[in-house]
């Protein structure tokens, strides 16, 4: 097996034919990964959530990581890794942006599900508000192994 850095351009094809990956924040020194479907765009990756600990943590540490798999075997696979800053997007003032990123999140099979049935079964009634954010992608690498 050989590992090697692969270009952007083709860390940038990943990303754009993927939905899920693993978003990484951090908060008193302490890591947090989740799972998260996401659209991606060039310099933007885009997400939902539900208010819960990776949105508190974001908000108190804006520098998050988005890594994406492409797996085909334990000798075989890509990994993409995007560092950038945390950027909610509130209804007002980022109507625009946070339209956008509801058109491309659409675009995703059932995008919200898993966010809001996660919050569903913590609060059965309660008014769930989503949060539309974005990633402003600082740095884009990735490795392939074949």
């Amino acid at each position: 097996m050989k590992i090697h850095e692969i270009p952007e351009d083709e860390c940038r094809a990943v990303l754009a034919r993927n939905a899920i990956g693993r978003l990484g924040c951090a908060l008193d020194n302490q890591p947090y990964v989740v799972p998260i479907l996401f659209a991606y765009e060039p310099d933007y990756v885009y997400a939902f959530s539900t208010v819960g600990q990776k949105i508190e943590w974001m908000r108190s540490n804006p520098k998050v990581c988005l890594q994406v798999d492409e797996i085909a075997g334990q000798s075989q696979w890509t990994s993409v890794l995007v560092n950038g800053t945390y950027e909610e997007l509130p209804d007002p003032p980022r109507s625009v942006e946070r339209a956008h990123a509801r058109e491309l999140l659409e675009q995703k099979h059932i995008w919200w599900l898993n966010a809001v049935a996660g919050r569903r079964e913590k609060q059965s009634e309660v008014l769930i508000d989503p949060v539309f954010f974005r990633i402003q992608a600082s740095s884009i690498t990735g490795l392939r192994a074949l």
